[in-house]
């Protein structure tokens, strides 16, 4: 069963829009950080500053690599094997897709990868 290509394109634009939204915050986050040069004397202020500055890295890291997540994504698109599960083979769900469209297995892989996951680290 493949997906319509109206259904694929659809799904490279959501791709594309999210990538230039998230790489939009990044050069803002760039820009902010070079821009402003604080001076503050009192350590606390500091410590408050770069603890905020370590958590905007923090973010940006994990929307660093959900974009390269989203880039492989279109490459499935490109190559016909987006929204096939990379373990069975299987259709993933449109719904599944659309909440999650760089994942790469159907919700029954997941589920059962999940479980075996719980079972070895609990």
């Amino acid at each position: 069963m493949t997906m319509k290509p109206e259904k694929l394109e659809a799904f490279r634009y959501m791709l594309i829009q999210k990538i230039n939204d998230l790489l939009g915050e990044a050069e803002k986050t760039v820009s902010e950080m070079t821009s402003t040069k604080e001076n503050f004397p009192d350590p606390n202020d500091r410590a408050s500053l770069e603890s905020d500055r370590n958590f905007e890295l923090r973010i940006r890291d994990r929307e660093r690599k959900l974009i390269m997540k989203m880039r492989e994504a279109i490459q499935r698109i490109d190559e016909g094997t987006f929204g096939v599960c990379e373990n069975c083979g299987g259709p993933i769900s449109e719904k599944r897709l659309l909440a999650r469209p760089v994942t790469t297995q159907c919700i029954d892989c997941k589920t059962k990868e999940e479980k075996l996951e719980k079972l070895k680290g609990g």
